[in-house]
């Protein structure tokens, strides 16, 4: 039965894909690097020592260290997304509602830890969560279930008893994993494209979810 929801960061709490993208795009434009859409978006999800890779060359990685540019890259991405931040569209209301149904909510992030807390405390919403397990906290980043076995042991749960909301490929491979259930929104890719991952439920927004039909996934 559903006890619990993992809700995934990026692409979930708040609609950020874009910003993302321009902070990629900044970030390689400064050191002579092209960043296109096509090459990026299907690394989306995962944690930045499996992005960089993906990007920009091996030897330029060894030259500055993936630690290094990783953090140079979110702060980046910190000072576009700041300017626009907000929860994603229902979000807050879905929030409220599972909370007072007794469900435990737990952010499960391939994010380093000044990410996920800037985008809960710029939101407003870091009360709302019982529980935070984010990248700097786990070994392997997505599609491994690391982060959300993580959060379910942090929130008291089986993995059984979870729900994970995810907007990537490497999101919903990790979460299956895991054993949780999983919802699908369509944030970062289109909903014809998201029906090609494996999931339980795909939503557009937040206003088409609430806890009776979350807690349906178990019938």
């Amino acid at each position: 039965m559903l006890k619990g929801i993992i809700f995934d960061m990026d692409g979930v709490l708040v609609d950020n894909r874009d910003a993302h993208f321009e902070a990629f795009k900044v970030f390689c434009g400064k050191y002579g690097f092209e960043c296109p859409d096509d090459k990026l978006l299907p690394l989306f999800g995962k944690g930045n020592d499996e992005i960089l890779p993906g990007i920009l060359p091996q030897e330029f990685l060894d030259e500055h260290g993936i630690d290094k540019l990783s953090r140079e890259k979110e702060a980046i991405y910190r000072d576009i997304i700041g300017k626009t931040i907000r929860p994603a569209d229902g979000l807050i209301e879905f929030l409220d509602d599972i909370r007072s149904h007794g469900v435990k909510t737990a952010v499960g992030s391939s994010g380093p830890s000044v990410n996920v807390n800037f985008v809960l405390e710029k939101c407003g919403i870091a009360d709302r969560f019982d529980a935070i397990a984010n990248g700097d906290m786990v070994l392997h980043a997505k599609p491994d279930p690391e982060v959300f076995l993580l959060a379910a042991r942090l929130l008291g749960l089986p993995n059984g008893d979870t729900l994970v909301i995810e907007d990537s490929f490497a999101g919903f491979e990790a979460a299956n994993k895991a054993g949780s259930k999983v919802v699908g929104i369509a944030t970062t890719y289109p909903m014809e494209k998201l029906k090609e991952g494996k999931t339980d439920m795909l939503i557009s927004s937040f206003r088409e979810l609430d806890y009776r039909k979350a807690a349906d996934l178990w019938n």
